[in-house]
């Protein structure tokens, strides 16, 4: 199996800094919650949502806290182990290129932080095939990651659709900004069925 991006590029003592990081921003109290929101307002009310590459949970318990129910996944054990300190979620360690998934059993399926440039070269477009087929017919997926890595905004884009994903929306910023050309970071929205989901990048 190829190794993922994130287990050849980063260590254990690298995955223990990143958990640091995010304890010390919490503390500060910064807005941590930006991807919550953005995911919140395109969901129904108590949605069963995968958090894909979950890091340290923090995305998937602030969903869980609005009332979703929420399954995160992550290869990394480290982050998995104060992923499970996290209130709310079920964690699960695990590779999303090929961990079993049940057909339609999500009505969102969430992969913020970067999770997309760090899976295993050549399988973005096999996950988000995998993921077609575990949403809900009104399902969505949800992706977020910086512009400056090998896989490319328009890559994503064209993974999304050849997914059978509809109704595709980019985004520069979790705050809903337009996309634009040259912009640091990208979310993308796109549908199982287009026209069933109520909320930020939904057909009208």
């Amino acid at each position: 199996m190829t190794a993922t991006r994130w287990s050849a590029e980063r260590s254990a003592e690298d995955s223990h800094a990143y958990v640091a990081r995010f304890r010390e921003l919490e503390a500060s109290g910064a807005d941590m919650h930006g991807e919550a929101r953005f995911v919140d307002a395109v969901l129904p009310r108590a949605a069963r949502v995968l958090d894909a590459g979950c890091g340290t949970g923090r995305l998937g318990a602030e969903l869980a806290r609005r009332g979703h129910t929420v399954t995160a996944v992550d290869l990394d054990s480290v982050l998995v182990a104060e992923a499970r300190r996290q209130h709310g979620i079920t964690v699960v360690e695990g590779d999303l290129a090929t961990m079993d998934l049940e057909p339609q059993s999500f009505d969102a399926i969430v992969a913020a932080g970067n999770v997309m440039v760090f899976l295993a070269p050549g399988t973005e477009s096999t996950v988000l095939r995998r993921w077609y087929d575990a949403v809900v017919p009104g399902g969505v997926v949800i992706l977020g990651f910086a512009t400056d890595r090998e896989y490319t905004a328009d890559r994503a884009e064209r993974d999304v659709r050849d997914a059978g994903f509809t109704a595709v929306q980019r985004f520069s910023t979790w705050s809903v900004a337009p996309w634009r050309e040259g912009a640091e970071w990208v979310v993308l929205t796109g549908y199982r069925q287009a026209g069933s989901l109520s909320g930020i990048g939904t057909p009208g």
